[in-house]
């Protein structure tokens, strides 16, 4: 596998990875300049030469890994000297480590606007749990990040999910989507309670949480009407964008400021650039 079908497959299933490239080569080394090869958890693809050196990136790229972050860091490599390596030249090596997708998505209904979101979701940096009883309405095939969940009872799905998660109700029956809404207030941990319908249903379910003794407290977090009101019209793709808008719109408010300053300085990239070689 390239490096970049291997990048492609890890980000599109929201894995984490680390990028190793060799940034600069002097004297013998096993790979030139350029050559690369990515780091997940439990596996490696491509080479930067293999060896000493290929061994202590991967030690270095999984250290990364343990921390689940974006960042880059630059490591240089006298593969004699401290490598014990017949070659005597050495390596300056990138490491650009790639989070994991920390949006994990809960979808019920696979009906028109379900399939119309789900497509829409699964382009996002999220893991997407789409759930029905119903077999036959899953496509085919789903994007890498999509796992279909085929369950009698989609009450149950809903105790897999990590807190903060996204919960989107659109099933096929009323009864179920206020089962449904109540198993996930009663978390009491998600990032997001989205209920498609309009204001009457909503009204409804409110009577019903008020007759089984909830304060509205409980059902505050409930976002029906789901949507961006900026983005109106009926159309399963219109809803679909519109919801789909609404959670960009919140997942992306709950990020940290970006700092002003990323990655590695020039400074220090022009120092490891200029360490001298160090021969046997």
């Amino acid at each position: 596998m390239q490096w970049f079908n291997a990048v492609n497959q890890l980000a599109s299933a929201g894995e984490a990875y680390v990028i190793v490239t060799v940034m600069g080569a002097r004297g013998s080394t096993p790979r030139d300049s350029g050559s690369k090869m990515v780091v997940s958890a439990d596996n490696s693809y491509c080479s930067i030469g293999g060896g000493h050196l290929e061994f202590q990136a991967m030690i270095r790229a999984r250290e990364l890994l343990l921390s689940d972050s974006a960042q880059q860091q630059i490591e240089h490599f006298p593969l004699g000297e401290k490598l014990g390596q017949c070659c005597g030249g050495s390596a300056t090596v990138l490491f650009e480590s790639f989070a994991s997708a920390q949006l994990n998505i809960m979808l019920f209904g696979a009906g028109h606007v379900g399939k119309a979101l789900a497509g829409i979701l699964a382009q996002l940096p999220c893991r997407l749990h789409w759930v029905d009883s119903r077999a036959e309405q899953f496509p085919d095939s789903v994007s890498v990040n999509t796992q279909k969940i085929v369950i009698e009872q989609p009450v149950d799905a809903i105790a897999e999910m990590p807190a903060n998660s996204y919960f989107i109700v659109m099933s096929h029956q009323h009864p179920l989507d206020f089962a449904l809404t109540e198993a996930i207030l009663k978390r009491g941990d998600a990032a997001y309670v989205g209920l498609i319908g309009s204001d009457t249903k909503w009204q409804r379910f409110k009577l019903r949480f008020e007759h089984r003794q909830y304060s509205p407290d409980f059902y505050q977090p409930v976002r029906c009407p789901m949507g961006l009101s900026e983005v109106p019209g009926k159309l399963p793709i219109e809803v679909a964008v519109s919801i789909a808008g609404e959670i960009i719109a919140d997942y992306q408010q709950r990020q940290p400021a970006t700092p002003m300053q990323q990655g590695v300085s020039w400074k220090t990239l022009k120092k490891r650039i200029a360490e001298p070689v160090q021969r046997d």
